[in-house]
């Protein structure tokens, strides 16, 4: 009988020691949870501060921005070396670049068409114009400009390059000779810078002519374009 009252109050202590541990465990539960929530609220605010932040800052430099560049157009001078030298050569200040008036053109420029080479019988594209007159007929330059290049082409012969404003490049091929100028010169429109010869080997079973090319912006163009080689 004493042995049954002692297991009674026992169970009694088991009882009392477990809801106290239940009633812990439930504080301890909805103190976490409270601290949880208020770090995420305090983390919220400080999101929302540095959103408005940012977004003060950019309408701030937005404002501060200048007026759009339209209303201030600056523009930079593009100044051609050549300007200091010569004058601006227009298309229609070309002339014939072959000093005689018995010059006519043998070979037009083509360069969509192909026509018929005597000398290496085959047709072929034509970057140039052939003028023909009779051998060391002076060859003038066909504007104002400056010697940029005296060389031996391959195909073509003695040639004289020379280049003009405007982005233009005139090249005077066959020639006698070059020794009329020299890289560097700065010529005028009209002046003698060599004679008609035959030094093209790709055409040297034609007459005696000038294989005359002009080059704007790095492309070949017809001269005829340019010149008007019936007057």
């Amino acid at each position: 009988m004493r042995q049954a009252q002692k297991k009674k109050e026992k169970d009694k202590v088991a009882i009392v020691l477990m809801l106290a541990f239940c009633v812990i465990a439930l504080t301890s539960i909805f103190t976490v949870k409270s601290n949880i929530d208020k770090i995420n609220e305090d983390a919220g605010d400080i999101l929302v501060s540095e959103g408005a932040k940012s977004d003060e800052t950019e309408n701030r430099a937005e404002a501060e921005k200048p007026e759009a560049s339209a209303e201030v157009d600056v523009r930079v001078p593009v100044v051609d070396s050549q300007e200091s030298k010569s004058p601006a050569a227009a298309p229609s200040d070309f002339i014939v670049p072959v000093k005689d008036e018995a010059a006519k053109v043998s070979n037009p420029f083509s360069m969509d068409q192909l026509i018929y080479s005597v000398t290496l019988d085959q047709y072929m594209t034509h970057c140039g114009t052939d003028i023909e007159a009779p051998e060391d007929t002076q060859v003038v330059a066909a504007a104002d400009g400056t010697v940029t290049a005296v060389y031996e082409d391959d195909r073509f012969g003695t040639s004289v390059e020379i280049t003009h404003t405007g982005d233009m490049v005139t090249i005077y091929s066959n020639l006698a000779n070059a020794e009329m100028v020299e890289v560097g010169d700065v010529v005028t429109q009209g002046q003698i810078i060599g004679g008609v010869g035959t030094t093209g080997l790709f055409e040297s079973l034609e007459p005696a002519h000038l294989h005359f090319e002009m080059i704007k912006g790095g492309t070949y163009v017809d001269p005829a374009d340019y010149i008007d080689f019936a007057s």
